[in-house]
């Protein structure tokens, strides 16, 4: 009896342990998310007007479905980049436009997801939007997708100017019929953004920043995006109308991994 009831305590125990362990491994793991450095900020701490309108925590993606790491609609940058996008939204106010941000800081862990989603070819659920002319075996090679990106040091963003008042842009719904991103504006999903000749994370050469094809107000709008930002430390990516990265850079080697989220900022936000 005396052996039973030691075996029998012996077993509570481990399966107490179990349980505990258990119970207590979604605090450890979200324990051990890194932290933002401290000069990384919530853009709406530098600048509550500008709009936000954050896609890869929504389906309505390229990848059609929320990207790893993005677990709140909220623009971090580093400061830097945060007071000299401030100081280009004062312009633009003044000229009756509002910038809107589309994607800011992004972690390692969202660009290992766009890895994998490329290297699924039999994923092609949003290609009648973002890719329509575009095979998926050529993402890589073609430069659409890479296995690091600027986005993740924290001085690059995705934006677009939206002309005041701001209309709201309805929520896209999942499995509804797609047109390309490069169709006229009326056409292709409707975005409250000026026509900047195709709409954001359009994967064509027509949304190189100058090409000649593109002309009239859609160039115009362009060059009010390029020339605004520019004049603040601002360089733009000439295959994307809308990626710009602030210069000097304050991490230029480091790709960090900390999620988008509030509770990753060390700073007030």
């Amino acid at each position: 009896m005396t052996r039973l009831t030691t075996v029998a305590r012996g077993l509570i125990a481990a399966v107490a342990a179990l349980l505990a362990s258990t119970a207590l491994t979604p605090t450890a793991r979200a324990g051990t998310d890194p932290r933002a450095p401290k000069d990384f900020v919530a853009l709406r701490s530098v600048d509550p007007t500008i709009l936000q309108e954050m896609r890869y925590i929504t389906p309505h993606n390229f990848a059609g479905e929320r990207i790893d790491g993005y677990r709140q609609p909220l623009c971090i940058l580093t400061r830097p980049a945060a007071e000299a996008l401030h100081k280009a939204q004062r312009r633009l106010l003044r000229q009756g436009y509002t910038l809107k941000v589309y994607d800011c800081y992004r972690p390692q862990r969202a660009v290992d997801h766009f890895v994998r989603w490329a290297e699924d070819l039999n994923d092609q659920t949003m290609k009648g939007e973002f890719y329509p002319n575009v095979d998926k075996t050529r993402l890589f090679a073609d430069g659409y997708i890479a296995a690091k990106s600027g986005h993740s040091r924290g001085s690059t963003l995705d934006l677009t100017i939206v002309r005041l008042p701001a209309k709201p842009t309805r929520p896209y719904h999942r499995g509804e019929p797609l047109a390309p991103c490069f169709a006229p504006q009326g056409e292709r999903f409707p975005d409250n953004s000026i026509d900047m000749g195709t709409g954001f994370d359009c994967f064509d050469t027509l949304s190189h920043t100058l090409d000649p094809r593109v002309q009239g107000r859609q160039r115009a709008n362009r060059l009010l995006l390029k020339n605004t930002l520019e004049d603040l430390g601002f360089v733009n990516l000439p295959e994307e109308w809308w990626h710009y990265t602030f210069k000097p850079e304050a991490h230029p080697d480091t790709y960090f991994d900390f999620p988008v989220a509030g509770k990753s900022l060390t700073s007030a936000h």
